[in-house]
């Protein structure tokens, strides 16, 4: 009787050789599997984290909005709250330590040392804006609401009003912008005392506005 041997011996070298692809494949994948998977955080690819976007006017906006709502309170020459009246730099300090906590101080002048100074570019709603309007630097200064566009109190006889910063006349006394709040700073809106009665008529302070004339609405 022959012997079947070898045929089941061509068999099985015949599957062996078969599953040898099958094999190899499978020693990849697990080769794969083994190694570390790619970093999802830190990176430089599309997962990699990126830096907040940062609004520079961001926290200055509840300034100007402060600013907006006393437009059509009078006019009064070293005046500091909404029932005496302002002035120019009074209307811009009482809003600022109401709305930012910050205290400024009382002249146009001295207010332009604070801050960061910024270019016109820059300017956004609740920085402050200065000009020349009586020969001296910095002599008038109002609150930027955007759209060229600032709060102020002008002149004895008026009221806080929204003006153009493109008229004419602000345009060519404009001296520049700083800001003076930003995002990090809290807003709690301190007391603000009202001034005391006025003495008898000291002389006027020239670095504080009194009288814009009626030409500035030209």
């Amino acid at each position: 009787m022959p012997s079947d041997r070898p045929a089941i011996r061509s068999s099985r070298i015949g599957f062996s050789r078969s599953l040898a692809p099958l094999a190899a494949a499978l020693s990849l994948l697990l080769a794969a599997c083994a190694s570390s998977p790619p970093p999802r955080h830190g990176g430089t690819g599309s997962h990699a984290p990126r830096a907040p976007i940062v609004d520079p006017s961001a926290g200055l906006e509840e300034i100007s909005i402060q600013a907006m709502a006393l437009v059509g309170t009078p006019y009064r020459y070293g005046g500091n709250t909404p029932d005496s009246g302002f002035d120019c730099s009074g209307l811009v300090r009482y809003v600022v330590a109401r709305a930012a906590n910050v205290d400024l101080p009382r002249t146009t002048q001295a207010m332009g040392t604070r801050g960061v100074p910024l270019e016109r570019a820059q300017v956004a709603a609740g920085d402050l804006v200065f000009f020349n309007t009586t020969g001296r630097a910095n002599s008038h200064v109002g609150i930027y609401v955007g759209q060229n566009r600032f709060v102020h109190a002008p002149s004895s006889g008026g009221t806080v009003r929204l003006e153009d910063m493109t008229k004419s006349y602000w345009a060519r006394r404009y001296e520049g912008a700083r800001r003076i709040a930003s995002a990090t700073v809290p807003v709690a809106p301190p007391q603000i005392t009202p001034a005391p009665a006025p003495a008898p008529a000291p002389a006027p302070q020239p670095d504080d506005d009194d009288p814009i004339a009626a030409f500035a609405n030209r």
